[in-house]
C-alpha cells in the first residue's frame, strides 16, 4: 500500500511538472507550482519532522503568491517571445522524458552512494532538478527562468532533507525561496515598459 501511494505521488509530481512545462497560462502555470510545493512536502515530510515540511510547503506558496500578485499588479502580462526554442508540447514531451530516462539512471545509485533517503525523494528530487534546469534553461521570460530555479531549489531540498534535518537549514532553504521570488517579482517590473500617457 505504502509503495502504491509513493508511485501515485510520483506520478502525481511527473504530471504537474509537465503542466508546469507546457502550460502558457501564467496563471495555471503558477496553480502547477503551488500544487508542486504541496507534492515536495509529502516527499520532504518523509525524512522531517512535520513541522520542518511545513516550513518548506508555507515558504513555498508564499514565493508563489508573491509571484502572482505581481502578475496581477502589471499593467500586462508579459509576453514570451516564439523565436528562441521550440515551443511545441512535443518537443517537452520529449526534454521530461529524457530528464525521466537519467533520473530512472542515477536515482538508484545516489541512494546507494548516500544511504541517507529512500528512492522515492532521489527520483522525485533529482525530477524536479531535472525540470528546473530545462525550465530555466528553456524559459524565454523572467517568470519561466524564476520558475524553474524554483523548481530546482525544490528538488534539492527533497534531497537535502535526507541529509540535514537542521531547523537553521530549513530557515535558511525558507528565506532562500522567498529570496528568489522578490528577485523575480523585481525583474518582472522592471522588464515591463511603463504604460504611455
Amino acid at each position: 500500500m505504502e509503495s502504491l501511494l509513493s508511485f501515485l505521488l510520483l506520478g502525481l509530481l511527473g504530471a504537474n511538472s509537465l503542466a508546469l512545462l507546457l502550460s502558457r497560462e501564467l496563471r495555471w502555470t503558477l496553480a502547477a507550482l503551488g500544487v508542486q510545493y504541496l507534492l515536495a512536502f509529502f516527499l520532504v515530510s518523509a525524512t522531517w519532522p512535520l513541522e520542518l515540511a511545513a516550513v518548506k510547503l508555507v515558504a513555498g506558496w508564499i514565493a508563489t503568491a508573491i509571484l502572482g500578485l505581481t502578475l496581477l499588479n502589471l499593467p500586462e502580462f508579459p509576453g514570451e517571445s516564439e523565436t528562441r526554442f521550440p515551443r511545441s508540447p512535443v518537443f517537452f514531451i520529449l526534454v521530461t522524458g529524457v530528464v525521466v530516462v537519467m533520473v530512472i539512471g542515477a536515482a538508484p545509485e545516489l541512494v546507494v552512494w548516500s544511504r541517507q533517503f529512500n528512492i522515492n525523494q532521489a527520483w522525485g528530487g533529482l525530477f524536479l532538478i531535472g525540470i528546473g534546469v530545462m525550465l530555466a534553461g528553456l524559459g524565454n521570460s523572467v517568470v519561466r527562468n524564476i520558475l524553474g530555479l524554483l523548481t530546482l531549489l525544490a528538488g534539492f531540498e527533497i534531497i537535502y532533507a535526507g541529509v540535514e534535518t537542521s531547523i537553521l537549514v530549513a530557515g535558511l532553504l525558507a528565506i532562500l525561496n522567498l529570496g528568489v521570488a522578490l528577485i523575480g517579482s523585481y525583474l518582472m517590473q522592471s522588464s515591463t515598459p511603463e504604460p504611455r500617457r
